[in-house]
């Protein structure tokens, strides 16, 4: 069973920083893109940031191009997503998960953990 566990989240100000990260097990981690998705109360879930198996390959939302990178080590079955300039509507609960293809959808996901940007 695939198992999750991401840690990072907190109350930052408006322009910092923060990096999440994602610890993963139960799955053989490098036979799947990892991701990252968020959603805030009232709204859908939105894709952030998705990286591909083997070539580093990433992919980002244009609402966080620019700002965050996502990078992730096959060795240690992790995913980080560090991000920069932060806003808050990027307020929201950050979840980790692993995707067949950065296409589609996550296959599954954990519990997740919430940033919030203040004014």
């Amino acid at each position: 069973e695939a198992h999750f566990v991401e840690s990072g989240g907190d109350l930052v100000q408006a322009g910092g920083s923060l990096t999440l990260s994602c610890a993963a097990s139960g799955f053989p981690f490098d036979a799947y893109a990892m991701g990252w998705f968020r959603q805030a109360p009232g709204k859908e879930r939105e894709g952030v940031s998705c990286i591909s198996k083997y070539d580093g390959v990433s992919y980002y939302s244009n609402s966080v191009k620019g700002r965050f990178t996502i990078s992730r080590d096959n060795a240690k079955n992790t995913v980080d997503l560090h991000m920069n300039s932060l806003k808050p509507e990027d307020t929201a609960r950050y979840f980790c998960g692993r995707y067949g293809h950065c296409s589609g959808d996550p296959v599954d996901w954990g519990q997740g953990t919430q940033v919030t940007v203040s004014s």
